[in-house]
């Protein structure tokens, strides 16, 4: 008897197990994991150093990883937070999987984190079916990207236990509609939450933070709609395209508040050298 089985589903549902064993490790040490999405260019890294360093001034600790295919430039800009980093190069995968977070924070996530953000690859795509074992989970585009953006990206934004939305202070020269924004948000996850936020002046990082913290008090996040679906499927929405996990180019590049860094290849082979203080990056 032939037995035909969905491997994309069989993925998705062997990550979530990771994901739920990681999230309840993670909350038994006190730690709650924010993953960030959104696409590329939408300020979310400008933000995040911001968020970052408003956690630091009130004493509260925290750590970020950073996702992306090449370059350490997210972390050098969110090391200036002087709070843990790390950069995570994924050799062309587009998104984190539960296995390999649990990977990059043994031995490197101090024990007193109360909050880990993860930037996660700029994509609007392939992160949002990959549970990291996060308890919170936001979901970020900027004016510049247009009104349509959730119902284009269902599953990201239908998904969101938060949204945001970056570059507020340029919507009105973009001619942002942000009625129709809001509109498009309950389309796909109504009762959301959307927080305005600008990097540039400062609106809506206080606010976000504190968003953040008080979860990490054990106040209660927005249950999207689709939660429902997506544990029960293991997946929302047909990619339509594969991923080939067998690149072998898994470096990960771990950032100490700009005192240094270690690069850890899966070969085994790694070595140390100093880092120079960042120099400052445009926002």
């Amino acid at each position: 008897m032939c037995r035909v089985v969905d491997l994309q589903q069989s993925v998705l549902a062997k990550n979530d197990d990771l994901a739920a064993a990681l999230r309840a490790d993670l909350a038994a040490r006190g730690t709650i994991a924010v993953n960030l999405l959104s696409s590329p260019g939408s300020g979310k890294t400008a933000l995040l150093e911001l968020v970052l360093g408003h956690a630091r001034s009130l004493g509260v600790p925290v750590a970020a990883i950073t996702a992306d295919l090449a370059t350490e430039n997210d972390a050098r800009r969110l090391a200036r937070s002087g709070v843990p980093v790390k950069q995570v190069l994924t050799g062309g995968l587009c998104h984190l999987e539960a296995d390999r977070m649990r990977a990059h924070l043994d031995g490197w996530l101090p024990e007193d984190t109360r909050a880990l953000f993860v930037e996660n690859v700029g994509n609007l795509v392939c992160p949002a079916s990959y549970d990291l074992g996060e308890t919170l989970r936001i979901a970020l585009m900027s004016v510049t990207e247009g009104e349509d953006k959730p119902v284009k990206y269902p599953a990201a934004f239908g998904l969101a236990n938060l949204v945001v939305l970056t570059k507020a202070d340029l919507a009105q020269p973009v001619g942002f509609d942000d009625d129709a924004f809001t509109r498009n948000v309950g389309r796909v996850n109504p009762g959301v939450q959307v927080l305005r936020t600008s990097a540039r002046t400062g609106e809506g990082v206080a606010e976000l933070w504190d968003r953040v913290h008080a979860v990490c008090d054990g106040a209660p996040v927005h249950r999207p709609p689709l939660a429902g679906e997506h544990a029960a499927h293991g997946h929302t929405h047909d990619h339509g395209h594969t991923h080939d996990h067998g690149h072998g180019h898994d470096h990960d590049h771990g950032h100490d508040a700009g005192h240094g860094h270690t690069h850890a290849h899966d070969a085994g082979h790694g070595h140390t050298h100093p880092t120079p203080a960042p120099a400052a990056a445009a926002r």
